[in-house]
């Protein structure tokens, strides 16, 4: 899926317009119908609901929510802030359709708030869109205050009230929504962190825009989904052996930290890898003989580090970094790996960590290899950032510049290619936020590029399995008794899901 941004949404409205050909009343009445669908989907046990109204054409959006509401049997309250505000053509004949059948509240003061939204009332917010671009002061703060002090829940119309859409927001005042219903595709901000508190959850209706502005208006910035994915997958043939489906060789561990092999090694078998070879520290041994009698073990000559590079020529993908410490003979490991291995490799953990502090290390990178950082370590390799946006700008530039693709790890990670693009993940939850998950996702992306899957496919198809198979993992238990174990146990059922 394609996100725009707040220009390009406003193009593909006017394109739609012309070329449907539909009116933009109409039009605005088709995202208003499908955005109630979805609302009634959500909550079918009928009650009240508050609509809070700006005069331009979110407004005229949340107008025409409450007509459709109110013909759905709920009890609908519906306010216009600062009616006296420049108007939007389409807010106009909405306003007025609606008025003939049903009383509208006018917010002009603080005074007129004296109102109560209970508990189980809900709230939909429909002050501004997504092309707001200034902060937002005045009576327009206090209503969002009051939406947010309520103890209701709370329904954002295509975008929470006093976000912009595709930079940093300034303002204090910005809706806290429970639930965003974004119309066609959702927005930048919706995958920077710093948004997080506004945006809990998004939802996406289709409302119509014309396909062929959508097939052809470019952009750098796409949501994974599902049939995606599967198109990075072929059916395997009946006569079949292991030697077809790749070597991977898995460079990892040190003393104390030789469940990142086993992660590693487990997650990269469980993606269909035919053969996994793990090397690690002569402490690991019998440690993964007992743990994955699957792999087989590659024995390094120190006792609780990785010191030696093993001959890679016969591997079809290599990973390194997890569990591998930072001491200094480690980092000449990458060196000679990055030296002598011509194809891309996977890199993650410590191993990016040793990058960071031997910067000579970067220019040596192999093209296309995959760097799977989170946060701190991209921090580490980067340096600092003011805000989520420039992080993002950071991260396209680094992948521009060293000719790598960067995942970034996190709540929608983030997938840069050196070509500018960024795909951000539509799976995951916060469960996935513990030890381990992290070694898991090394060995799965080893794993399918050592299928022979380009490494551009290998980091997306990795990070939508893994956050899928996270989810899996939290529907059979919860968020909070997660382990990076029960992500591996449930890739099995998450590629199901994907190739049926």
């Amino acid at each position: 899926m394609k996100i725009f941004s707040s220009k390009q949404v406003r193009r593909a409205d006017k394109f739609t317009i012309e070329n449907e050909p539909i009116e933009s009343i109409k039009l605005m009445e088709r995202a208003a119908r499908n955005f109630t669908e979805w609302f009634l989907r959500y909550f079918p046990s009928k009650g009240c609901v508050h609509v809070f109204c700006g005069t331009g054409n979110n407004g005229g959006d949340g107008l025409a929510v409450s007509r459709l509401l109110i013909s759905s049997g709920w009890k609908v309250k519906t306010y216009v802030v600062n009616p006296d505000a420049r108007q939007s053509n389409d807010f106009k004949m909405n306003y007025l359709v609606l008025k003939e059948v049903f009383d509208i509240n006018h917010i002009k003061s603080k005074d007129d708030l004296d109102f109560e939204i209970v508990k189980n009332d809900k709230v939909i917010d429909a002050l501004f869109g997504s092309g707001l671009s200034r902060k937002i002061t005045g009576l327009y703060g206090q209503v969002i205050q009051f939406i947010n002090d309520s103890d209701a829940e709370i329904i954002s119309v295509d975008i929470p009230s006093g976000l912009y859409a595709d930079k940093t927001s300034t303002s204090k005042n910005i809706v806290t929504a429970d639930h965003t219903v974004s119309f066609q595709m959702p927005k930048l901000a919706f995958f920077m962190p710093e948004n997080g508190k506004y945006i809990k959850n998004f939802n996406v209706v289709d409302i119509g825009l014309h396909k062929d502005f959508l097939n052809k208006e470019p952009t750098k910035y796409f949501l994974i989904d599902k049939g995606y994915v599967k198109g990075f997958f072929t059916e395997r043939e009946k006569y079949s052996f292991k030697n077809q489906f790749g070597h991977a060789l898995i460079i990892s561990g040190s003393y104390g930290k030789m469940g990142a092999c086993i992660l590693a090694s487990k997650s990269c078998l469980r993606m269909g890898i035919g053969l996994v070879t793990t090397h690690v520290p002569k402490c690991g041994y019998e440690i993964m003989q007992i743990s994955v009698p699957e792999a087989m073990v590659s024995i390094d000559s120190s006792m609780k580090f990785i010191q030696a590079l093993p001959d890679t020529e016969k591997y079809n993908s290599v990973g390194i970094g997890p569990g591998i410490d930072t001491q200094l003979f480690t980092a000449d490991v990458i060196d000679l790996l990055f030296k002598n291995h011509k194809k891309p490799v996977v890199v993650d953990a410590d191993a990016i960590n040793l990058i960071a502090q031997h910067n000579d290390l970067i220019e040596k990178i192999p093209e296309n290899s995959i760097l799977t950082p989170h946060p701190g370590e991209f921090k580490r390799l980067v340096g600092k950032w003011k805000n989520d946006f420039e992080r993002l700008s950071v991260q396209q530039k680094w992948s521009k510049k060293h000719k790598v693709i960067i995942v970034l790890k996190g709540a929608h990670t983030s997938v840069s290619l050196p070509d500018g693009r960024v795909y951000f993940n539509s799976t995951g939850n916060p469960g996935m936020a513990t030890g381990g998950s992290g070694d898991v996702l090394t060995g799965m992306i080893t794993s399918l590029l050592g299928q022979g899957m380009s490494p551009e496919n290998s980091a997306i198809a990795g990070v939508f399995i893994h956050g899928l198979a996270g989810d899996l993992a939290k529907e059979k238990m919860n968020e909070l008794s997660m382990t990076a174990g029960d992500i591996i146990n449930n890739i099995p059922e998450a590629i199901n899901h994907i190739l049926q």
